[in-house]
């Protein structure tokens, strides 16, 4: 029997009609046989403060990270980093001995309007991932530039090129989830 690879996939978008989201949902669709997905949203996780009680929107989120094997994050970029939601939704998750991304696999992708398509977030994230010992998928690298010509008015990610490398990542993140689980 094959182990399946559970997948959490976070949007560092909060807008209604995101490409991010869009591009998230694509990469749900192209899931290799053997993993799974889900969306968790995290809109409506309260600003992080380690002060209060973990409030149950934060429980929910953490529980969710904790049976994943693996987590899928498309993101914006704002003001040449990682935007302050899903910056947020990290602290949540990362906090505490029993941190739910600690060593986590994880798949990072972006999409954008402008020509840069999402590089510097992207790199903004790799001090991040290096603190919580995540081990990100490296190559191949999905910058999706000029991002609005690349999906249908449906929503449907239709540039191939993006689709195949997407793919190409999440075979990868499978790869690395399973051997995680091998060890």
């Amino acid at each position: 029997m094959t182990a399946t690879v559970r997948v959490i996939g976070i949007s560092g978008s909060l807008r209604k009609d995101s490409l991010n989201t869009k591009l998230l949902r694509a990469a749900m669709e192209l899931l290799p046989e053997g993993m799974t997905g889900e969306i968790v949203p995290i809109g409506d996780l309260p600003l992080y403060n380690p002060d209060i009680d973990v409030p149950e929107p934060v429980r929910r989120f953490r529980d969710a990270l904790a049976r994943a094997d693996a987590v899928v994050i498309a993101s914006p970029e704002y003001n040449y980093s990682i935007p302050g939601g899903l910056k947020n939704a990290i602290d949540w998750g990362s906090r505490g001995e029993d941190s739910p991304l600690m060593n986590k696999p994880v798949a990072l992708m972006g999409a954008t309007v402008g020509m840069w398509g999402t590089v510097r977030m992207q790199q903004a994230f790799r001090p991040v991932f290096q603190y919580l010992n995540m081990l990100p998928v490296n190559k191949p690298e999905i910058l999706i530039a000029q991002a609005q010509q690349k999906f249908s008015a449906d929503g449907r990610l239709i540039d191939e090129t993006a689709r195949q490398l997407i793919a190409q990542q999440l075979k990868a993140l499978k790869e690395l989830a399973l051997s995680q689980k091998r060890q």
